[in-house]
């Protein structure tokens, strides 16, 4: 042991493979270090966690000191050294009275409610994220059922809820329980189907009547979220429930093609219609009405691409947070049993 010095303790961490004899001799090794660098050996099963196992499996036994990261095959020397540079810098860190260093071991010696938590969600995550999904694109669908069977008050209640969302315009929303699945604008120009203007005599300029527009027992009753809403919910949903299936391992989409096939086709297909508002005397060919196919298509490819870009990502960072939380708790568990022992 360093003499004249205040003890300091360094944290090793062993991840290891049940019934390795590498492991034992890496222990012995450490064993033998105690005298020359102060530590204690944290030990984690990499078999008893995924991520852990798919991280660490093949490189065990592995040593991780501080910001170091030691991986078989190595030698004794490299634990010295490992140890050796950990020690230092905890050292001078202790002796500037380093208040990031004091905080860190504070934190790292107790596990809190939200270590809890963060542990829990970072293997759940996707199963929130889905039922929150499921719930949010699924809710609107019972507010024409609602009121098919007499609550109108209670679906009301659900149209005011997704208000702040969603346009819900009368002929950009899908209908349930009625002569037809949607009625759209006469701009539209779609073949054999009753128009929006037709079958409520409003302007369909007037946006404001096309949200009140809640249905009646001939047309049926709107969805609370319009078509291309739907879509993008929907196929965010989808994703999601691959995703999970799949062991979180599709890898992130490039964000050229997240661009190319999600924002751009959705920009221009909802962005264009805006012109068959003004009333300005433009060409005809700038004037133009969206189909419920095209919203459809556009938002599913705008959804799938987003989740599709932003999940493999959030993935990266809870198998980050999972890795660490691992850790702090098998080094906390340990302390305790030391601590009752």
């Amino acid at each position: 042991m360093r003499d004249n010095e205040e003890q300091l303790i360094v944290t090793v961490t062993l991840y290891h493979r049940s019934d390795d004899p590498q492991t034992r001799i890496v222990e012995d090794d450490l064993a033998s270090l105690q005298a020359l660098t102060p530590h204690r050996v944290v030990k984690i099963n990499v078999e008893t966690d995924p991520i852990l196992k798919e991280r660490y499996y093949r490189s065990c036994p592995v040593v991780e000191v501080g910001p170091y990261l030691v991986k078989s095959p190595f030698k004794k020397t490299d634990l010295i050294a490992t140890l050796g540079a950990t020690y230092d810098r905890l050292k001078q860190m202790h002796e500037t009275n380093d208040k990031k260093h004091i905080k860190r071991k504070q934190q790292g010696s107790r596990l809190t409610g939200f270590d809890r938590f963060s542990f829990w969600f970072s293997k759940w995550y996707m199963l929130v994220f889905n039922m929150m999904v499921l719930f949010y694109v699924g809710l609107p669908f019972l507010a024409p059922v609602l009121v098919k069977n007499g609550h109108e008050g209670a679906a009301r209640v659900i149209y005011a809820i997704y208000r702040p969302f969603c346009h819900q315009l009368a002929f950009r929303s899908w209908f349930l329980f009625g002569e037809q699945p949607y009625y759209p604008r006469e701009l539209a120009d779609i073949p054999g189907v009753l128009t929006y203007e037709e079958v409520t005599g409003n302007d369909s300029t007037d946006l404001n009547k096309g949200r009140e527009v809640i249905g009646n027992e001939d047309l049926g009753y709107k969805v609370a979220l319009c078509e291309r809403d739907i879509a993008l919910y929907g196929s965010l949903l989808l994703f999601g429930i691959v995703f999970m299936l799949t062991g979180r391992k599709i890898k992130v989409l490039p964000w050229y093609l997240w661009v190319f096939l999600g924002i751009v086709p959705i920009g221009l297909d909802g962005g264009s219609q805006l012109f068959g508002f003004f009333g300005w005397d433009l060409p005809g060919w700038m004037i133009r009405e969206s189909t419920p196919f095209l919203r459809t298509l556009t938002g599913s490819l705008f959804g799938l691409t987003t989740a599709w870009y932003l999940y493999p990502m959030i993935e990266e960072t809870m198998r980050d947070t999972r890795v660490i939380l691992s850790k702090k708790i098998a080094s906390v568990n340990q302390l305790i049993q030391e601590k009752t022992s």
